[in-house]
């Protein structure tokens, strides 16, 4: 689907020789319940976008190839999957692929809201597609099911909130408030589009390329938590979770840990307790306080807490010698 550029979209600004602009919308929903280990603490939720293979380099594909179609008739052509500032949301609503949901995820009524997106720039003058009307009505169940109250009103997202990023681009240690409401979300959360109902006229993506990980359903927490680096890069070879690193996905699975309430894992957490990684550390100190008597932490600390260095871990210590100061 087309659209000419505007001034919202601002599409010159990257390339200043465009004339109209190519959205491609590939499909990636699943049959199954994508909330479903929601319910199982000692499993790990990963988004459905993370346990298929990394959707860049397939959706790259697919647009190099109608790109030579565009370029054969004349026209200079960029394509784009995440790769420069492109506001894909805004110029695929234009375009008439779909209409950006009160939860900001541009949704479809024929594929639902389950769709990677990509754009190719093109210097031929393209007719273009009608825009999408808004079909949200009165519903805000993806509102009300966000677990850190993400939308401060309908429309509006407050990224420092969305789990999605907390657990996919923040680098640092989590804020504290977040933590619990993490759950057992380890890379990504699906929630509010999960519960769009457009997803019931959409059927299950069709692309091998994209076919998900069984590997990835529902992986065990303590066996996440024993990954070094060369596991971690073994398991998740050509996934988006890869670029994520090894220390930042521990850091998400050990606030999983945390909030499991499971005596068994507890153990993997205190494994941990001298790992290289000062974020990985930080975490596992955090969990162990969800998950262990006061007695047996003091008797941790009195192991480590001296002898750490990190000022993040040292603040994860100092919280549990004083739960009252936070």
């Amino acid at each position: 689907m087309a659209d000419r550029p505007g001034r919202r979209a601002s599409p010159q600004g990257l390339w200043p020789q465009v004339r109209s602009v190519i959205l491609l919308g590939v499909n990636y929903g699943a049959e199954e319940d994508p909330l479903a280990t929601l319910a199982e603490p000692e499993a790990g939720t990963l988004s459905l976008y993370a346990r298929r293979k990394d959707y860049h380099e397939v959706i790259k594909g697919r647009l190099k190839d109608l790109a030579g179609l565009i370029a054969s008739r004349g026209g200079d052509v960029k394509v784009f999957v995440d790769t420069a500032p492109v506001l894909e949301k805004a110029l695929a609503a234009r375009a008439g692929l779909g209409w950006q949901g009160k939860n900001t995820i541009l949704t479809s009524r024929r594929f639902g809201s389950w769709l990677f997106l990509g754009a190719i720039y093109t210097t031929l003058d393209l007719p273009p597609d009608a825009p999408e009307t808004d079909h949200c009505g009165s519903c805000r169940r993806c509102l009300d099911i966000c677990p850190t109250a993400a939308f401060p009103a309908p429309y509006v997202l407050d990224a420092r909130r969305c789990i999605a990023y907390l657990t996919v681009e923040h680098k640092g240690t989590i804020a504290l408030e977040w933590r619990k409401a993490i759950g057992n979300r380890i890379f990504g959360c699906d929630d509010c589009l999960a519960v769009c109902p457009w997803n019931k006229f959409a059927s299950a993506a069709r692309e091998t390329k994209l076919a998900l990980n069984p590997a990835l359903a529902r992986p065990d927490l303590g066996a996440l938590a024993r990954l070094d680096d060369a596991a971690f890069r073994s398991l998740f070879a050509g996934t988006p979770v890869k670029r994520a690193g090894r220390a930042r996905f521990l850091r998400n699975v050990l606030i999983a840990i945390g909030n499991s309430g499971s005596a068994r894992l507890a153990a993997e957490a205190e494994a941990l307790l001298g790992d290289a990684s000062p974020l990985v550390r930080a975490m596992a100190v955090w969990a162990l306080g969800e998950l262990l008597p006061r007695e047996a932490l003091r008797a941790l600390a009195e192991r480590h807490a001296e002898q750490e260095h990190d000022e993040d871990v040292r603040v994860e210590w100092n919280r549990l010698k004083h739960p009252d100061h936070g």
